[in-house]
């Protein structure tokens, strides 16, 4: 079995349900006792956020590089960024060590031209949502990707990162993001494009098909994992 590199803590939150689901997964593949091989390195998300907010883009693709050379130092065969978000600065990552790192949003395409959609809503950060470096990977792969509203956007952004971050899962969250999703015009599925949004939403609450982006890339992970 293959050693798993997780780079989480963005947030600690979302990065212990990373770990959950890589151990339930290998689980259920192998059996018994059976459970992941990972090297988890946390940081501290409000020094990440703190630049996220400031612009501060490069400042954290370094941080980030740099913890990633001590996930390959421990060990692991190939690295994941527990974080939608921070994949804008994937590149330097995958710079900074010499094991692949597997892009979050090629999972979460494969998963929808799985699914034979070609047209998704796109829920995330504001960062996700407003910069175009999450959807042009994703159109990349030829799908077309629909925003909610600048206001919707903004409802979103916010419950994440004063509620989700936080551990804090409220029906009356769950209700709003439902509202927006309603309000999605053309979208044949729903990209749950922040790994938080997960402890809130699901399948059962949504009409559409969602994808919800932290599990498929477990998937994918222990995918490569279990040899």
């Amino acid at each position: 079995m293959l050693t798993i590199g997780m780079l989480g803590g963005m947030s600690w939150e979302s990065s212990a349900e990373y770990y959950r689901l890589a151990n339930v997964l290998v689980r259920e593949r192998v059996g018994g006792l059976h459970s992941a091989k990972i090297v988890l390195l946390s940081v501290d998300f409000a020094e990440i956020e703190r630049m996220q907010v400031e612009g501060r883009w490069d400042d954290a693709g370094k941080a980030l590089a740099e913890a990633a050379t001590g996930v390959q130092a421990a060990g692991a065969d190939f690295l994941l960024i527990c974080t939608n978000t921070m994949h804008k600065v994937f590149d330097q990552v995958q710079a900074a060590v010499d094991i692949p790192v597997i892009h979050l949003g090629d999972t979460t395409a494969e998963a929808i031209k799985n699914a034979g959609l070609t047209t998704v809503g796109l829920l995330g950060t504001g960062f996700t949502m407003d910069q175009p470096f999450y959807r042009e990977r994703l159109e990349s792969h030829g799908l077309r990707v629909l925003l909610p509203s600048p206001q919707d956007r903004a409802t979103v952004h916010r419950i994440i990162y004063d509620e989700l971050c936080l551990g804090i899962v409220r029906d009356e969250s769950r209700r709003a993001y439902q509202d927006v999703i309603a309000r999605f015009d053309g979208a044949e599925g729903i990209i749950l494009g922040c790994t938080e949004i997960e402890l809130l939403i699901g399948q059962a609450d949504v009409p559409l098909p969602v994808f919800p982006t932290t599990r498929l890339h477990v998937e994918a992970a222990v995918e490569r994992a279990v040899l």
